[in-house]
């Protein structure tokens, strides 16, 4: 029961997250008119709110208040944002407000991996079936958007309000999850010495640098896809994109076999190889002839988030220490979230604006080959250097079991005892 508890607190959080965020940008660019920095910045919220709030969100799910009643909060808050937010039409009062509902709402993404680790055994076997859920939640939120056909519409907005404060009263029913440990607060308490050490370790410390780096090109995707699907007239471009999602959703399924033969480093290798091949595909892909491209680019993104973004979240689960993992998952979600997608917000709009051609009416035209292949580029950078750099000892002590990894579990000393 407190599993079928969980995977329904992932839909409802992916529920909200996937409602709004795919097509605001198509909103914003093609009914209101934002230029594309205006659109990344947009599209950024998320990122700021990932930078300012995690350590916050995370002190206090450690030390204060109960995680359950912490998410319940931010999304009661948020939902009222959201819908506040869906009534505005010029950019200032409209950032102003999205950017105060991602302030509330990225710490929720630490806070629900940390209620769902707490409260599981075995963090690589059971976490993705649970997480899995938060991807059929992405889904339901883009099909139900491409059957009213509101990509370029405030409606996917007011969707996600009302899922919110569905939301926040769901939380409360959650299993109690009370703080761990007890420090006042203190502005270095919001980065405890536990987690700062954890970038002793060599091989976390350039995890850390690639999912920063690989965020940068990832911005692309999440801001301009939709946009891009529509100004090539695809049809019911935010429906499609759930096809994504659904890969995520099979490839969430494998994570655990892919992990016991692959390893940490190769599952997060894969991923980014996955990105390259994504924006390659976008470049040359149209809705005639070369549709197939465009598929294909979408459904690998089972490969591109599940290999990098869920391995991550386990990885960082197996480093952290036990009373201090929520600060860590605030750690990785900034570094990911926030650091990384900020930068990338901003340079992507540059980019997208370097390449577009403003027509008589305000809207505008863009050389997407040239958008995608300096995404793709990005992205091989990343590639070579991580895969040049990073070694991670648990996979060398897998990889002398043979063909039977599962006998000498090499996370138990840290993961399993605590179960987060």
């Amino acid at each position: 029961m407190t599993k079928v508890k969980l995977a329904a607190m992932m839909f409802l959080e992916f529920f909200i997250w996937g409602g709004w965020y795919v097509t605001i940008t198509t909103w914003v660019s093609q009914t209101l008119h934002f230029n594309g920095v205006q659109t990344g910045l947009i599209s950024g919220t998320t990122a700021i709110g990932a930078v300012l709030s995690p350590f916050l969100a995370g002190w206090v799910a450690d030390n204060l208040m109960s995680a359950q009643y912490m998410l319940a909060l931010l999304h009661l808050v948020g939902g009222i944002l959201l819908f506040f937010a869906s009534q505005q039409t010029h950019f200032g009062s409209l950032y102003g407000l999205m950017l105060a509902y991602a302030v509330l709402y990225m710490p929720t993404l630490g806070l629900a991996n940390a209620i769902a680790f707490r409260h599981i055994t075995n963090s690589k076997t059971e976490f993705a079936p649970i997480r899995v859920l938060g991807t059929i939640g992405w889904i339901c939120a883009g099909l139900l958007i491409g059957f009213y056909h509101a990509d370029a519409t405030a409606l996917p907005l007011r969707i996600s309000a009302v899922a919110s404060i569905l939301m926040a009263v769901y939380a409360v029913t959650l299993p109690s999850t009370p703080p761990q440990a007890s420090e006042p607060f203190s502005v270095g308490n919001l980065f405890p010495v536990e987690v700062r050490r954890m970038f002793r370790d060599k091989s976390f410390l350039i995890f850390a640098i690639a999912s920063f780096l690989i965020c940068i090109p990832l911005q692309f995707y999440y801001a301009f896809t939709n946009p891009f699907l529509n100004q090539l007239q695809v049809k019911n471009a935010a429906a499609i994109m759930t096809g994504g999602q659904m890969s995520e959703l099979f490839c969430m399924l494998l994570i655990p076999w892919f992990f016991r033969r692959l390893g940490v480093k190769w599952m997060l290798v894969s991923g980014m190889l996955a990105w390259v091949l994504r924006y390659v595909f976008f470049a040359y892909g149209n809705p005639d002839a070369g549709v197939w491209m465009l598929w294909l680019g979408i459904l690998l993104h089972g490969i591109c988030y599940d290999f990098f973004f869920v391995t991550g979240q386990i990885y960082t689960d197996r480093k952290a220490p036990a009373a201090y993992r929520s600060a860590a998952q605030g750690l990785i979600t900034l570094i990911t979230y926030g650091v990384g997608m900020l930068v990338g917000s901003w340079l992507s709009g540059l980019v997208v604006d370097k390449y577009a051609t403003i027509l008589a009416d305000g809207s505008a035209i863009h050389n997407w080959q040239a958008i995608w292949l300096v995404a793709s580029a990005c992205s091989v950078v990343v590639l070579i250097l991580f895969t040049a750099v990073f070694k991670d000892n648990e996979d060398d002590a897998d990889s002398t079991l043979g063909t039977t990894p599962l006998v000498v579990d090499t996370e138990t000393p840290r993961a399993i005892p605590e179960a987060s």
